[in-house]
């Protein structure tokens, strides 16, 4: 197992957390052709952070950033996460014991299963300790 092969170049986009802003963020992508898998607002004393994960990160970053959104790359991963009672309890678990500290986390839902976007203090030991535990992690060619 190669770790860096489970690492997500996550979008993080900064903005004024003001009407429309979300609106112009997607807008922009969806004119790129660019497509989101995920996301997240976070907010603080009136700026947001939107955090994305999206098919085509490199022309995503350059395209915001030429538009005048302040852009930065994150690195994160996807555990696959039982959609029931105790999954996120697992895998939280698992990462606390292991000394890895979680420093956000999104997720999104699908019939099968979910799936947990993580952004963590020790990526690749993370991603290591995730696979040796028998989770599932969704490979970063995934979303490209």
């Amino acid at each position: 197992m190669i770790e860096e092969d489970y690492i997500i170049k996550q979008i993080s986009v900064f903005s004024e957390n003001r009407p429309g802003r979300l609106a112009a963020v997607a807008g922009a992508l969806k004119e790129a052709g660019i497509n989101i898998f995920a996301f997240s607002i976070a907010e603080a004393d009136g700026f947001g952070v939107i955090r994305t994960i999206v098919d085509q990160p490199i022309k995503a970053h350059d395209m915001l950033s030429n538009l005048g959104f302040r852009v930065s790359f994150t690195d994160v991963i996807a555990v696959v996460m039982r959609d029931e009672p105790g999954g996120l309890y697992d895998i939280a678990e698992m990462l606390g014991n292991a000394e890895i500290n979680i420093e956000y986390a999104y997720a999104y839902s699908g019939k099968e299963n979910a799936i947990l976007i993580l952004r963590v203090d020790s990526t690749k030991e993370a991603v290591k300790k995730i696979h040796d535990y028998g989770e599932e992690l969704l490979k970063a060619s995934r979303f490209k």
